[in-house]
């Protein structure tokens, strides 16, 4: 099955900023465009505000000028849904509201060809539900771009439970087709995107409710040692919280208030308070012109300790012996294998964040992953009110001299970075079991859809097949909620490397 024949007529419906996007793709990979708005005179002003974009793209030399003319003549505002008689794809983008896109397509079924492709836009309504009161459900599938359209490339190409092979290969072809990267995915709440990224803020707001850690310091944690883009705070201020917690919401109810994506009650206040973020000039940052910068908590300067010890390979962050050695600290190895951590001067312990907390142990000092310990500017420590005060200087001391910034934060469970990623990886896992999507689309849509560092898969491979799991595992075990516990697939997917190793 080929994508659709670009002098084929597609169509629109909903002009909004996604519907005024979409249209603008299909534009400019060449089809005749037609734009349908059951509000008067919506049509016609998105096709004007479409033509000022595509007079920009001239301007920033992206189009030709005969190009942006020829683009001009293919865009046709619609004043009735009968106009779109002749498409062979309609694509809507109306309210959020299954009755409304239900009642909008059987509209269509009576007007369009029974060959014409139907989609839907939808991010957090089931594709199989809005297929359901069709006469022929099986043309009807998921195009889910992502905001704004003509600019991101990921589009999630979502088959409903009666969506036809024929129908969802013909919409993934044809998004292909307009130079965007289509991912293949099951009819699942949040799809791939909004499903695999509820950790992300789930976490970092968890950290920030046990008052482990403020906004800024966990942002600051996840960009300068995580990699993200962007904090999950800073984040959820540009997305909107309101729209964030819904989306948030919508996924835990989909899942039959599954714990492992409740929504955040600091969220929800933020929310109820009208703290909406920039669109409303406040949410967990101040955004006034006068307001003071949230700055994140970076600890004072430390003395460096002369030598460390190291017992172990140290896992993920192995590569810090090097950089140790690097910084002129001496690096001396214990033979006996007493576990993975690094014994200062003062006999205090330095440890890769496991999932347990440093007040069960006697002077031990917890530090974060980090994408790349080379590139990282920052480290998190955690430690205990039962921790030597010598031993956490003498960690600060250790990651300053080799030219981090340090955040020393509250003694919770895996931290930041390391949580955050091992319940990535941990519904990646799951998702992949359940038939939502493969392994290479999930890693594909991570990095496209929200600009994750790896994919889900890439961090797995990176940090050990049974490291989430080890990770999640004893965070289960201090919060036995069911939150942390590790999916089956996870598991089986450890245990199986564990048995392979051991019998290799």
């Amino acid at each position: 099955m080929t994508a659709l024949d670009l002098s084929s007529p597609v169509a629109v419906v909903g002009t909004g900023t996604m519907g005024q996007g979409i249209a603008q793709v299909a534009l400019v990979a060449g089809h005749p465009v037609r734009l349908y708005d059951a509000a008067p005179g919506r049509a016609d002003a998105a096709a004007e505000a479409i033509g000022a974009r595509l007079d920009r793209l001239v301007e920033k030399d992206r189009l030709t000028s005969a190009e942006r003319d020829a683009a001009r003549a293919r865009l046709q505002p619609a004043g009735n849904l009968t106009d779109l008689a002749d498409c062979v794809l309609v694509v809507e983008a109306v309210l959020e509201e299954l009755d409304v896109k239900q009642r909008l397509f059987r509209d269509l079924e009576d007007i369009v060809e029974d060959d014409c492709l139907l989609a839907t836009n939808t991010s957090s309504l089931s594709v199989t539900a809005i297929g359901g009161a069709l006469r022929n459900p099986g043309r009807l599938v998921g195009l889910h771009f992502f905001n704004p359209a003509p600019l991101l490339p990921l589009v999630e190409v979502v088959s409903g439970f009666a969506t036809d092979v024929t129908s969802a290969t013909r919409a993934y072809e044809t998004a292909r087709a307009w130079g965007k990267t289509p991912v293949a995915c099951a009819d699942t709440p949040g799809f791939i995107v909004n499903r695999i990224a509820r950790p992300f803020y789930a976490e970092a707001f968890a950290v920030y409710e046990a008052q482990a850690a403020d906004p800024a310091t966990i942002d600051a944690i996840l960009r300068e040692s995580g990699g993200f883009r962007m904090g999950a705070f800073e984040l959820t201020d540009l997305i909107g919280q309101d729209v964030n917690e819904s989306v948030t919401h919508s996924v835990w109810q989909s899942f039959f208030q599954d714990v492992r994506f409740a929504p955040s009650l600091a969220q929800r206040r933020l929310v109820e308070s009208g703290r909406l973020g920039r669109k409303t000039g406040h949410g967990w940052y101040d955004y006034a012109a006068d307001a003071e910068r949230s700055e994140p908590h970076t600890a004072e300067k430390a003395q460096a300790p002369a030598y460390v010890v190291v017992e172990g390979d140290l896992g993920p962050a192995s590569e810090l012996l090097a950089l140790i050695r690097e910084a002129g600290i001496q690096v001396r190895e214990d033979e006996e294998d007493h576990g993975t951590r690094l014994v200062l001067p003062s006999g205090g312990q330095l440890v890769l964040a496991d999932g347990q907390t440093s007040v069960e142990f006697r002077d031990v000092v917890y530090f974060d992953l980090a994408l790349d310990y080379r590139k990282a500017t920052r480290i998190a420590l955690s430690a205990s009110q039962d921790t030597a005060p010598q031993t956490l200087s003498e960690a600060v001391g250790l990651f300053q001299a080799l030219g981090k910034d340090v955040s020393v934060i509250g003694d919770v469970p895996g931290m930041v970075v390391a949580r955050t990623v091992a319940r990535i990886v941990d519904l990646a896992h799951d998702a992949v079991a359940k038939g939502v999507a493969t392994e290479e689309d999930i890693d594909t849509a991570m990095r496209l859809g929200v600009n994750y560092p790896l994919g889900p898969f890439e961090w797995s491979r990176r940090l050990g097949r049974s490291w989430a799991c080890s990770l999640l595992d004893d965070l289960h075990q201090r919060d036995p909620s069911g939150r942390y516990a590790p999916s089956l697939a996870l598991y089986r997917h450890a245990y199986a490397s564990e048995k392979r190793e051991g019998t290799s």
